[in-house]
């Protein structure tokens, strides 16, 4: 049983118009699902990836009123987007004509990158680790040799390592690789990976014992995910984990995709997610995001659910 790599990244907004423009318009991403957060239709979630939608390349917001989030340890404490190695100088030309400050390029762990926040502090760092590439997207603002290929690595806070570290590597299955200095003298940062590995299907754990724990709000991650083929392979981990008695909620199912959640020791929340049947099951993929869509059990509801959500565009 192997993960094949980071599925998606779900984090929290509390201004979804200013967050559906930074995505698309600056970070040239294309949103290729607006929908709403299943347990509270309240809210909107919104998915930003590549062209195509593809698995490993969304990341995605619920929009909730919530104050900002206070950093710290046993949280999801950055997310890499990555772009060929020549695209650094480009980003960090693009972010700073937009008026939009940034790290210098630089080299953490064994890649070059390029730190920045989006405007609600949401960590992000460009990567050059250019495999698997995205598919391109010809609306996009950005040139298509500069565009986002997709997630990972990502990377995590706790405050000790060996809980986490067993659950990884005896229940995950993910491989410890390498270790490397936090970039931010916080303690030490340790690489696992799944599959075919490289930063598509890595996750960074940074053991940071020090820092306070963080409080989730606008500006940080709710979740992330990470891939299997489909509902077989769902299943089968789900049977896994009960067999080590991993807390979990049982398979979920997203329409988009099926899911389950569980906790690392460490306090995060994570997500298994099937890589079938994709964004395009109830919208051609060339209208991918346009409207709001809702799952089929939620369609009866469409009038009181859009009256409650303000516009985006």
């Amino acid at each position: 049983m192997q993960l094949t790599g980071i599925h998606h990244l779900t984090a929290i907004t509390a201004d979804a118009a200013g967050n559906n423009r930074f995505y698309t318009q600056t970070l040239g991403l294309r949103r290729v699902k607006k929908t709403v957060n299943q347990d509270d239709v309240s809210a909107y979630h919104l998915f930003f990836a590549d062209g195509a939608g593809s698995p490993g390349t969304d990341i995605t917001f619920f929009d909730w009123p919530a104050a900002r989030e206070r950093r710290g340890t046993r949280s999801i404490s950055r997310t890499a987007l990555r772009v060929d190695e020549d695209s650094l100088e480009y980003w960090a030309g693009r972010l700073a004509d937009l008026g939009m400050s940034t790290g210098r390029i630089d080299r953490q762990d064994i890649r070059a990158g390029l730190d920045f926040e989006d405007p609600e502090g949401q960590r992000l760092r460009l990567v050059a680790a250019p495999d698997p590439a995205g598919v391109q997207w010809p609306s996009s603002p950005v040139p298509a040799q500069h565009q986002i290929h997709g997630l990972g690595p990502i990377t995590i806070s706790v405050p000790e390592l060996a809980p986490t570290d067993t659950l990884l590597r005896q229940v995950m299955n993910m491989r410890l690789d390498r270790d490397y200095a936090s970039p931010d003298g916080v303690g030490q940062v340790h690489v696992y990976s799944m599959g075919d590995g490289g930063g598509a299907a890595e996750l960074h754990v940074a053991v940071q014992p020090d820092l306070p724990v963080a409080r989730q709000g606008a500006g940080g991650v709710h979740h992330v995910a990470f891939r299997v083929p489909g509902k077989p392979q769902l299943s089968e981990w789900a049977r896994h984990l009960g067999n080590h008695r991993v807390a979990n909620t049982g398979e979920v199912e997203r329409y988009y995709f099926r899911s389950l959640y569980f906790r690392e020791p460490g306090g995060n929340l994570f997500e298994l997610a099937t890589d079938d049947p994709g964004f395009d099951v109830d919208e051609p993929r060339d209208r991918m995001g346009e409207t709001l869509s809702l799952p089929p059990f939620l369609e009866d509801r469409r009038a009181e659910i859009e009256a409650g959500l303000k516009p985006l565009d």
